[in-house]
């Protein structure tokens, strides 16, 4: 049995992960498609950035970054998961966590963008009650997104 803990990430330790999240966004989809926060953005005062270990090794990471549109709610990225580690429900995990945070900072609605052909992300958002909406924020409506949210309380 694995043992997932998840922590805030302070520096650059998600590197790795980081970039193999690129490389494979960048396989699946065009560049005009793939909405990715870059780690000053997931870094900043208005981001959570975790990542989930077992034992002492990163093997996966997510963030929400806050924003103050129309309305207030935490936009969902970076849910990343080592491939040697996929199966052990760490994506889980981390949403939970991430949602968990969200709600000790007053957040009470999460968002996120997810690609069309990221079939096992699109099932834990939908397992964890997330639902499909138009494009929000800065968004335009691309044929290979799909937008969701989660109003949490």
């Amino acid at each position: 049995m694995i043992k997932v803990t998840t922590e805030l990430i302070h520096a650059h330790e998600a590197d790795s992960l980081l970039n193999a999240s690129d490389r494979y966004m960048e396989s699946l989809y065009p560049a005009e498609s793939n909405h990715l926060a870059y780690l000053d953005e997931l870094l900043a005062s208005t981001s959570v950035f975790i990542g989930a270990y077992v034992e002492d090794i990163i093997v996966g990471c997510g963030a929400f970054v806050a924003k103050f549109d129309i309305e207030e709610y935490g936009e969902i990225k970076r849910i990343f998961v080592d491939e040697a580690y996929r199966g052990y429900s760490i994506g889980t995990v981390l949403m939970n966590r991430l949602e968990t945070i969200a709600i000790e900072r007053g957040i009470r609605k999460l968002k996120l963008e997810t690609g069309i052909f990221q079939d096992p992300a699109i099932k834990l958002y939908q397992n964890l009650g997330y639902e499909k909406v138009p494009p929000f924020g800065d968004y335009n409506e691309d044929p290979l997104s799909i937008f969701m949210e989660k109003i949490i309380i």
